[in-house]
């Protein structure tokens, strides 16, 4: 059996604790999403469109061969299947020309793929229903009425709404705003996101720490935890204890992000002192939410435009679940997403597991899937300790134990998170 994840200088009886689902509601109430701008079609890829796209051009724009072969009128070639037909090719069009063609009765024109019909001509007999032949063809096989014919405005209409406010820009997106003849579009940009780490403690990944020192995990993981959820990301990187300095650098981000993280900020003396610096920028409610690990934590709107922050636990394993918990949804809401959570799926626990009585548990697991019956299976990952970060780069779910439960036996069934799949 694997044991609760514990969390350093918690206990049980520290509360009162506020729930899960109180506290993100709190802090889902604070998405702003940042004001829309008009970007090049070729930079849209990935934002949400902030404007209905009216087709101002029909796709195709013209009357179009589907296929090589030979525009004809289908009325000529209604008795090719019984016996075949020969016909004149009076001309031949190729995929973009400009020249207009009239196509008199009982005459064929040989046309390209994407080529423009000639006036007259209903439908287009693919070469393969025929001899090939470029002087007189022969057709062996009828087509009906705009058979093999890509009609004027049969994709998109002119008034048609190529792409809704709301929808994600895609490469499918991409193409219909060009075939649409759309240069730029109106979009919500990425909201920017600024990732402090606060600690005497750390050093950089570039220096060898000495005793007493770790490296700054905190403002890689969460800075690609914060991309992953779709923000414009600044890495602050690591700053002092110093309360002066450290306000000085939260001050400025607040000026140019719609979300910050401060990572140490939460718990034992470390979080009261960043709590103290950064109180006169606005209120920052600190509590413990009914969840482990990461109980601890801080939020509030800070500066001038009331930008959301949060305080959350220098442990790297803790940091990143509050921020998958809690951080991730505020990015998704802000970016404008229908909805910012993960999706949560039922599976059988493969291995037994136990929680914190009175705490939301959010553990490691590994989601499989039984190839005989498609049910979801789950193995939970690590023994005791948030402090366990390879277990997290291992799992990809957290398995969501309620705050009544204790215990759960193998082969019962949970509920887990998905996490971002490998590629």
């Amino acid at each position: 059996m694997t044991e609760p994840i514990a969390e350093a200088a918690e206990t049980e009886d520290a509360g009162p604790f506020r729930s899960v689902e109180d506290q993100i509601a709190l802090t889902l109430d604070a998405a702003v999403r940042p004001r829309p701008v008009r970007v090049a079609i070729s930079e849209a890829q990935g934002l949400l469109c902030a404007e209905e796209v009216v087709a101002e051009h029909a796709l195709p724009g013209f009357d179009q061969a589907a296929v090589d072969g030979y525009a004809v009128r289908s009325v000529d070639v209604r008795t090719a299947g019984q016996e075949p037909v020969v016909l004149p090719v009076v001309g031949e069009i190729a995929a973009g020309s400009r020249q207009p063609r009239r196509l008199q009765p009982g005459q064929a024109v040989r046309v390209d793929t994407g080529a423009p019909l000639p006036t007259l001509a209903d439908a287009v007999v693919p070469t393969a229903y025929t001899d090939g032949h470029q002087a007189k063809v022969t057709v062996h096989k009828s087509v009906p009425s705009a058979g093999y014919v890509r009609r004027t405005g049969e994709d998109v209409q002119i008034g048609d709404v190529a792409v809704r406010k709301g929808d994600t820009i895609g490469s499918a997106q991409v193409g219909l705003l060009a075939a649409v003849g759309r240069a730029k579009v109106l979009v919500y940009p990425r909201p920017r996101v600024s990732i402090v780490s606060v600690g005497d403690e750390l050093v950089d990944i570039d220096r060898t720490p000495s005793v007493g020192q770790v490296y700054d995990v905190n403002s890689y993981a969460l800075s690609a935890a914060a991309r992953d959820a779709g923000a414009e990301v600044s890495r602050v990187g690591i700053v002092p204890g110093d309360p002066k300095r450290l306000r000085e650098i939260v001050e400025g981000r607040l000026l140019m992000s719609e979300i910050v993280v401060v990572a140490g900020g939460a718990g034992g003396s470390a979080g009261d002192e960043v709590h103290a610096a950064l109180s006169d920028l606005g209120h920052i409610d600190m509590t413990r939410v009914a969840m482990h690990p990461g109980s601890v934590q801080g939020f509030g709107r800070l500066g001038p435009d009331s930008v959301p922050t949060f305080l959350i636990p220098g442990n790297p394993m803790s940091a990143l679940v509050v921020f998958e918990v809690l951080v991730r949804p505020l990015i998704r809401a802000a970016r404008g997403t229908r909805n910012p959570h993960r999706r949560i799926v039922g599976a059988r626990l493969l291995s037994p597991i136990t929680s914190t009585k009175g705490r939301k548990g959010f553990l490691r697991g590994q989601l499989l899937r039984d190839e005989g019956n498609g049910e979801y299976l789950v193995q939970p990952l690590g023994t005791s300790g948030a402090h366990l970060l390879a277990s997290l780069a291992e799992a990809n779910c957290l398995i969501n134990i309620d705050e009544d439960l204790t215990e759960v036996a193998a082969g019962e069934q949970v509920k887990v998170t998905f996490l971002a799949q490998r590629a």
